[in-house]
């Protein structure tokens, strides 16, 4: 088992006590660095950035080579799963991904498979290398976070072919003819399982569940198509591996109305966005989970003494810290950063984050003495 320099991200999402709450951010290598827009520039294109192992390591390390955050995600985007699966991912210059066979009939959703991983290889070579490129003298600097999109978010784009303001084609699918959704979700949930095992195999020491497109869905329809299975791919997962325990998250952006049900679902912790009270989410998971979360990323274009005032205030709702006990609470953004952010105010966040968090922590040892 390699030893971690810094593992409070793992033990924070595993509800064991830290000194402080640790920090990474959604999107942390992208757009708003220069460095990452200098490696995309040189890669020539966003696809050829992320299927390039040694350029995927490149810009996964490049936020940690700038701020003192406490993991590293892998660099890859959530759509590698249904390209395997032979719809033809492109990126279009000011429109985002695109299929190019997206699902339009019942013929082409009955004949889908879950892809050979074989064709997801270049994401398996790219987190070896990520690990191998957080080593120093034998010990890796932070942990490595491994994802995917869940299997509703990842139908949504496979209906419509491209993103969506309503997602009205998955949602008419859904109600007109749940039984070709269904399949689709299995198919889907089978394949997401496999590849974050995958990952898990190649080095990735927690894993991530985007279910970004779970909140667009009613009550009931939510329970039905999204967190069923969100559910089952979490209880394929390997728990270890290298004999250190895998965590994982599931994050729904719009999902507060869900978190009593989500936190049973087996996921060690879940993501909130910036629309729920930490507190509040905290009371009402009780000790089943972690939570992660949840500063609205338009934070970040305020000035400075904004930033350490909203994340402070972060902080501060989540609630009392107790000496020696677990706390359970990652700092993140409630959704991806903006490409539009200025690098000094990341800086400024960090800094407040592991300051203030480390008062409130060293506080409360305090206070237990």
């Amino acid at each position: 088992m390699t030893p971690i320099a810094n593992d409070t991200l793992l033990r924070a999402l595993l509800r064991e006590p830290t000194a402080y709450t640790p920090l990474w951010l959604m999107r942390q290598a992208g757009r708003y660095l220069p460095e990452y827009n200098a490696t995309r520039a040189r890669a020539g294109s966003f696809l050829a950035l992320a299927t390039s192992p040694a350029l995927a390591t490149e810009v996964t390390l490049q936020p940690l080579d700038r701020y003192a955050l406490d993991a590293a995600i892998l660099f890859s985007d959530i759509l590698t799963v249904p390209d395997a699966m032979g719809l033809g991912l492109r990126f279009v210059a000011g429109e985002g991904p695109r299929f190019e066979h997206p699902l339009r009939d019942e013929q082409q959703i009955l004949a889908l498979r879950a892809p050979d991983l074989d064709r997801l290889r270049y994401v398996f070579d790219a987190v070896a290398q990520i690990r191998r490129a957080l080593l120093a003298d034998g010990v890796q600097r932070v942990p490595l976070i491994g994802f995917s999109g869940s299997p509703w978010t990842l139908a949504c784009y496979m209906i419509e072919g491209a993103g969506s303001d309503d997602w009205r084609q998955a949602k008419t699918l859904m109600y007109a003819r749940p039984d070709l959704m269904h399949h689709l979700l299995r198919v889907n949930a089978e394949a997401v399982a496999a590849y974050l095992n995958a990952q898990i195999e190649a080095g990735a020491q927690a894993v991530m569940l985007f279910d970004s497109w779970g909140g667009a869905l009613a009550d009931r329809a939510f329970q039905e198509f999204s967190l069923q299975y969100s559910r089952q791919v979490l209880a394929a997962l390997r728990r270890e591996h290298a004999g250190r325990r895998v965590p994982s998250i599931l994050f729904t952006k719009g999902g507060g109305p869900w978190l009593q049900a989500m936190s049973d679902c087996g996921a060690d912790a879940l993501g909130v966005d910036w629309t729920v009270d930490l507190g509040a989410a905290r009371a009402r998971v009780g000790d089943r989970v972690a939570l992660q979360g949840n500063l609205d990323p338009s934070v970040l274009f305020a000035p400075p003494q904004a930033i350490e005032r909203e994340a402070r205030a972060v902080l501060d709702s989540f609630g009392p810290i107790e000496a020696g006990q677990a706390v359970g609470h990652v700092f993140n953004l409630g959704h991806g950063i903006s490409q539009f952010t200025p690098v000094e105010h990341v800086q400024a966040l960090v800094e407040t984050v592991h300051s203030y968090s480390r008062a409130l922590h060293r506080g409360s040892s305090q206070a237990g003495q």
